[in-house]
């Protein structure tokens, strides 16, 4: 595996601009009045098919092959589908801490920026200190929720480039409702689009922070079983990702077959994609 200072600064560069796609989503509830959920639905299904089919088709086969090596056969097997069902249980978790109208992955729309105070739910509305309270756990849920994203993103372009634009394309994809979701309640915080813009643009910043974290904690131990460990992680963090939020998501927005229309395409093309780098 290529470990020079290239490969790393390209990693880097990777993880930030899928972090910053999350100022794309904080743009569009701030230049816009209205959601394009059509657009939605089928971003958000393509991402999700290019997460779930690179998960099992490619980054399980690698992590596999990886554990097999220290492990043997039946060991690696075993260790890699506990590694990513460990992967699933570690981003569960985080959504299961993160309270849901604070969680960024709970849906959000453009529109709800027209609101008054006075419509908002019962609870959000009590008073300004309330709001604000919001606007904080708003931004460190997404800074929690970007952390593993920013991880997997780095951990798989440093193995593997292609593959790691792939996966950062389809999280900033994903980064984009994100992005909305974080400046609605950051609006109704500070009562200014600008400082939700700011704000829910800075939280993408999490993303290369997971990366540099992980970088620190794992480079100096770095072996076949941490990467094969770490790659099928990765792979339970993008397929929860897909299925409990994604897809979920896309089929909110109105739309259920283009989500899944989008889904099909997400594979096609990165069944595509990895054919024609064989």
């Amino acid at each position: 595996m290529n470990m020079d200072s290239q490969t790393v600064l390209f990693a880097f560069g990777l993880t930030l601009f899928a972090g910053l796609a999350t100022g794309l989503g904080s743009a569009l509830a701030f230049f816009t009045r209205q959601t394009n959920t059509r657009f939605l639905s089928i971003a958000l299904g393509f991402s999700a098919g290019v997460m779930l089919y690179v998960s099992f088709v490619e980054i399980m086969v690698k992590a596999r092959d990886a554990l097999q090596g220290d492990w043997g056969l039946v060991g690696g097997a075993w260790l890699t589908a506990a590694a990513f069902f460990a992967g699933i249980l570690f981003i569960a978790l985080i959504d299961k801490l993160v309270p849901s109208y604070e969680n960024p992955h709970e849906l959000h729309s453009v529109e709800e920026m027209e609101l008054k105070l006075e419509h908002l739910p019962k609870n959000e509305a009590h008073d300004f200190a309330k709001l604000r309270r919001t606007g904080v756990f708003t931004a460190l849920a997404i800074g929690i929720h970007n952390f593993p994203e920013g991880l997997a993103t780095f951990a798989s372009a440093l193995t593997d480039p292609k593959l790691g634009v792939a996966i950062a394309v389809a999280i900033a994809i994903h980064n984009i409702p994100e992005g909305i979701a974080v400046s609605v309640p950051m609006y109704f915080a500070t009562g200014s689009r600008t400082k939700a813009f700011r704000y829910s643009f800075l939280s993408g910043l999490a993303e290369p922070v997971g990366a540099v974290v992980g970088y620190v904690l794992l480079m100096p131990f770095f072996s076949p079983t941490v990467f094969g460990v770490l790659f099928a992680g990765v792979a339970g963090i993008m397929v929860f990702i897909s299925l409990d939020e994604l897809l979920p998501a896309a089929r909110e927005y109105g739309e259920p077959h283009m989500a899944i229309y989008g889904l099909v395409a997400g594979m096609a093309v990165m069944a595509v994609s990895l054919l024609l780098f064989l």
